[in-house]
């Protein structure tokens, strides 16, 4: 088997995992070490100060991170990641995160991914994975 194209490993990511297909991501754009989704906060992803929960915007971020870091040909696994909150989110806003590859090692990468609402940055993600030697078929 050949190995798949970047926007053949994103569909084939989204299409394995539920987290992110309940989110309601949707891939707006991809290509070698880079990915951008969207999606929209519901009312069902507040916490108890009626903002959206931290994880959610982690989530998205993760995913974003998840993309691009594999969009290379081989399966890349997270080994450290970090996020800051700038701005609150809430339901109905509608959320854009853009993973940016900032270094492509042999066997580490790492990433910075912005998420935005709008115009307003509303999270900054890092983060790390470490590459296998196994491609994506």
């Amino acid at each position: 088997m050949s190995p798949l194209s970047p926007d053949q490993i994103v569909q084939k990511m989204m299409d394995h995992d539920a987290f992110s297909q309940w989110l309601g991501i949707e891939v707006q754009h991809f290509g070698p070490g880079t990915c951008t989704i969207g999606m929209t906060v519901r009312e069902e992803m507040v916490n108890g100060f009626f903002v959206a929960h931290g994880g959610i915007t982690f989530s998205l971020a993760d995913s974003a991170f998840a993309f691009a870091s594999n969009s290379r040909g081989l399966h890349a696994v997270s080994i450290e990641t970090s996020i800051s909150h700038t701005r609150p989110v809430f339901p109905g806003d509608i959320l854009e995160a853009k993973a940016t590859e900032l270094q492509n090692g042999k066997t580490i990468a790492r990433y910075e991914v912005t998420v935005t609402c709008g115009k307003n940055v509303v999270a900054l993600f890092k983060g790390t994975v470490f590459k296998k030697d196994t491609l994506w078929t």
